[in-house]
């Protein structure tokens, strides 16, 4: 079962996580002021209702007639507030209601059991209430959208140089030596992207060089075997006729073989072979190399175009491609011109999954149904010398007919060369093939 992923960039999780941030602190301070705000204009209200309501108990008309709107034994009192005043006591009192502002109460006492009170309604101080709160609003959005901003180029910096390391990182991957991820991500603050940087280049280093370090054992390995070989050679030459004689000089052959094509693969995997480049006309050259490798091969030439490449190193690819299409596929065997692209299929079970994923290695047949004789070096050097012409080498199945019951099953293995517009140059860099869709 395909599990679901969400894919998205850090700069826009740190963006998120600072907007949040923002907005949470936001919130917390503006429901913080405006608490605080309403409890002050609640208590500044009470003292100055209870310091009028003090003045008017003072004046002479106040158990008779009190002023500004002052009652005696109002009974409207909330009784609380009243049995405070009948005890002796002045007070204030806040009575909310549902849909209008709180009204502020204050009495005090005048003797002879009355109480005079008078309140009003928190408007003015509520409306200032809102107007505080409606300034909190807009702060608080001003806060997340500059924290927003923030983020966007905070993270963009960050973004921006890990996409620099991943893009020399894979530069490095397919095998170009001189790319320093360091020097990619560049900038003059050091922070965790150097840090990653610096060891991705010395992981390249040092695979570099255990690379280096085999290719120059197995070169030297090949090289000393060249002369026993060639010595094996000769002697089973001279071996008196016979089955035992034959089988001698088979496999003194095949170790020879063998031989030159570690040597072969060593020079390849040292980046130092050049190409010849000669005009030729492709559709006329490789039908005449095919006929000449493989004459139960069929060949059709799509579309001819002539193209600069080095012959030897062609002839090298086709008679690798048809010599694995010959051992391990099944007939026929077709050879298809278009342009500058070379097909060559069979019919046998295809190319292993492991061959189609990783792409040809040495010393590896792929599984049993593509197996039996080889070293696994047909393919390796014909891809290696595929990257000497500039081109490159792919390889795909042929779907098998016949629905779900033959779901996965191969039909044919097709090995594609697509050539490069333009030759390499002389200074071994090659050109970029792009390969449709």
């Amino acid at each position: 079962m395909r599990r679901f992923t969400l894919r998205t960039g850090i700069r826009w999780k740190i963006t998120l996580a600072i907007a949040a941030v923002g907005a949470l602190t936001a919130l917390a301070l503006s429901l913080v002021v405006h608490s605080a705000a309403r409890v002050s204009m609640l208590e500044s209200a009470r003292d100055s209702e209870l310091e009028r309501v003090q003045y008017i108990a003072r004046t002479p008309d106040a158990g008779r007639k009190p002023i500004w709107g002052a009652k005696v034994n109002d009974p409207e009192l909330p009784a609380e507030l009243r049995e405070k005043a009948r005890s002796g006591r002045r007070g204030t009192y806040i009575q909310e209601t549902p849909k209008r502002a709180p009204e502020v109460w204050a009495a005090v006492p005048l003797g002879n059991g009355q109480v005079l009170s008078m309140h009003h309604q928190f408007r003015e101080s509520a409306n200032m209430v809102r107007d505080l709160d409606r300034a909190l609003v807009i702060g608080s959005l001003a806060v997340v959208i500059g924290g927003s901003a923030l983020g966007v180029l905070i993270g963009g910096q960050i973004s921006s140089r890990l996409r620099k390391a991943a893009a020399a990182a894979q530069r490095v991957a397919h095998g170009d030596p001189e790319v320093r991820v360091r020097d990619a991500v560049g900038g003059v603050v050091r922070d965790e992207t150097d840090d990653l940087a610096r060891a991705v280049d010395a992981m390249a280093d040092a695979l570099q060089q255990r690379l280096e370090a085999e290719r120059r054992v197995t070169a030297d390995i090949a090289h000393e075997l060249r002369t026993p070989v060639t010595g094996l050679l000769t002697a089973a030459e001279l071996l008196p006729p016979g089955r035992p004689t034959e089988l001698v000089r088979d496999r003194a052959q095949a170790m020879r073989a063998l031989v030159e094509d570690v040597l072969e693969v060593a020079r390849l995997d040292g980046a130092s072979e050049r190409a010849e480049l000669q005009e030729v006309a492709l559709g006329e050259f490789v039908t005449r190399r095919v006929t000449a490798l493989m004459p139960e091969a069929s060949v059709r030439v799509v579309a001819d175009e002539i193209v600069s490449t080095d012959p030897r190193r062609l002839e090298r690819i086709l008679g690798n491609l048809l010599a694995n299409a010959a051992r391990y596929g099944q007939p026929p065997i077709q050879v298809d011109i278009e342009g500058r692209v070379v097909r060559v299929r069979d019919h046998g079970p295809g190319f292993p999954e492991a061959l189609l994923r990783e792409g040809p290695s040495r010393f590896r047949t792929g599984s049993t149904d593509r197996a039996g004789v080889g070293h696994g070096l047909g393919l390796t050097i014909a891809e290696g010398q595929a990257r000497v012409l500039g081109a490159r080498l792919t390889f795909r199945n042929v779907a098998a007919p016949g629905g779900a019951e033959n779901e996965g099953a191969a039909a044919g293995a097709v090995a594609v060369l697509w050539l490069p517009e333009h030759a390499p140059t002389t200074t071994g860099s090659f050109p970029v093939i792009q390969l449709p869709g």
